[in-house]
């Protein structure tokens, strides 16, 4: 069954919303933080076009790398909707489907999960 979050880059970034409606909604606080993402594509160019460029670099959540390692490497959806936003796209995650990203600079692939067991290891 699928539980995809999806929003437009057209909208606008939300405002006045409590510290609950941001996190804990149905979006479980997906949509803020591909808006963070958004909004540190204007502070940080020159890191939203390392994201373009399809590297992945290193942000608040799990996911970025900065170096190659030999482990798989797991990232959290939190990470992909932020890079999403940083990215300029679209946000759209189907909670119920890993999805894997190659980082263009380091070679690294990373698996983005809902499963916290995953992405929790070292």
């Amino acid at each position: 069954m699928s539980q995809r979050i999806f929003r437009s880059f057209q909208e606008p970034i939300r405002k006045g919303l409590t510290c609950s409606a941001r996190w804990r909604g149905p979006d479980a606080g997906l949509i803020t933080c591909w808006e963070v993402g958004r909004e540190l594509a204007g502070e940080n160019p020159q890191l939203a076009e390392r994201a373009r460029r399809g590297e992945l670099p290193v942000l608040c959540w799990k996911g970025g790398v900065d170096r190659r390692i030999q482990a798989k490497k797991f990232g959290t959806f939190n990470y992909l909707a932020q890079w999403m936003g940083l990215r300029g796209e679209d946000l759209d995650i189907d909670l119920a489907v890993d999805r894997e990203l190659k980082c263009s600079r380091t070679e690294m692939v990373v698996t983005f999960t809902s499963d916290d067991e995953r992405w929790r290891r070292p």
